[in-house]
This record gives structure tokens, C-alpha cells and sequence, in this order.
């Protein structure tokens, strides 16, 4: 009998393992952004691009 209680819980098992696994990865995905840092600096614009610099010259 204890062989069948054993199997049954093996099966039982990987299903819920998968419902973990997919719980938590979409988990992380909801909560990455909310936990990363804004770094303003990489969304603004070094200056005038070499269509601009070409058109007026260099900048001093």
C-alpha cells in the first residue's frame, strides 16, 4: 500500500513544482521594474549629433 501513497504523491508533486516555478517567474517579471533604479542619464541627449555638426560646425 505504501507504494501506491508514494507514487501518487510523486505525481503530485511535479505539477505543483510547475506551478511554482511559474508563479515565481512571473513574480520577478511584475516586480522588476519596480526595483530597478531610474537613471535619468541614460535618457537624455550628450549633445548635438553630426547631422547638426555638419550643418553648423563644430562646437567650441
Amino acid at each position: 500500500m505504501s507504494a501506491v501513497a508514494g507514487s501518487g504523491t510523486a505525481w503530485l508533486s511535479h505539477p505543483l513544482a510547475m506551478v511554482a516555478r511559474f508563479c515565481a517567474a512571473f513574480w520577478q517579471e511584475v516586480t522588476r521594474d519596480a526595483v530597478r533604479p531610474y537613471r535619468p542619464e541614460r535618457h537624455y541627449m550628450r549633445g548635438p549629433g553630426p547631422a547638426w555638426q555638419a550643418k553648423h560646425g563644430r562646437m567650441p
